[in-house]
């Protein structure tokens, strides 16, 4: 099983890029995307209705902001929206899909960056969703937390560290909580298997950093440690194009 994440920063915008070929030529088996900025009404069917998927969208209040969405070809046992926090829920953030044999987190982390007010709202996110991902895995559930993290975690995951370690997304606090995630056994699984190479999942329009590699790595795949048998690999596929994010990908073994 293939399972892809992607910050689209707007699926309609993802469309125009070429996003539908992509999904036909890929053929990914789940598909998390994050930020892709619709309300309901606004979906058009060929985004609805892709064939052999099934499709969910968590959309936030606000237009043009925020939201989640989910295809995926086997159809859940149960999907949930949100966290149950309704000052969190409002902007679409967290979609839950239960399998089988896992479940998954398409979770779209806030960022900081614009206040104050917006670092303690994003701090007390990462909060919450911990305290869910402890409610889920003390029921039995082996979990995949997918998304945009909008957190750099350590200097080899973006390229000026020294430049941006008082900015939010590499921030101490914001960091800490990454390493409060690896030490109650959750793994990064692209850094378990990629411990040394250096790869980003964004880049700023603002300075054409994509042209120049100046990127950060923010998007994961983390997993609880009890479903690390079944992870065959990790990737970041910057090879992809149509966002100010790639996608991040992650293959599991199947029965």
């Amino acid at each position: 099983m293939e399972i892809y994440s992607w910050n689209v920063n707007g699926i309609r915008a993802v469309k125009r890029k070429g996003f539908l070929d992509w999904m036909a030529d890929t053929q990914p088996d789940v598909l998390a995307l994050q930020e892709i900025r619709i309300q309901p009404h606004q979906i058009p069917d060929k985004l609805d209705n892709i064939d052999d998927y099934y499709s969910y969208f968590n959309c936030g209040d606000r237009k043009g902001y925020s939201g989640v969405a989910l295809y995926t070809k086997e159809e859940p046992n149960k999907v949930e929206f949100g966290l149950g926090i309704e000052s969190f829920d409002r902007e679409g953030r967290v979609l839950t899909a239960y399998y089988d044999d896992f479940t998954l987190l398409n979770i779209y982390f806030p960022n900081g960056r614009s206040s104050q007010e917006r670092l303690d709202y994003k701090l007390d996110f990462y909060d919450a969703v911990f305290e869910y991902c402890q409610e889920l895995r003390d029921e039995g559930h082996r979990l995949i937390i997918s998304g945009d993290y909008n957190t750099a975690h350590h200097p080899i995951d973006l390229k000026n560290p020294d430049a941006n370690k008082k900015k939010s997304g590499f921030l101490p606090i914001e960091r800490e909580w990454l390493d409060k995630l690896e030490e109650h056994d959750y793994v990064d699984t692209y850094r378990e298997f990629n411990p040394e190479e250096v790869k980003y999942s964004w880049w700023s329009y603002r300075t054409r950093a994509r042209e120049r590699n100046a990127g950060w790595r923010i998007d994961y795949h983390f997993v609880s440690d009890d479903l690390m048998t079944d992870v065959i690999d990790a990737d970041v596929l910057t090879e992809v194009m149509g966002s100010d994010h790639c996608p991040v990908w992650l293959k599991l073994a199947t029965d």
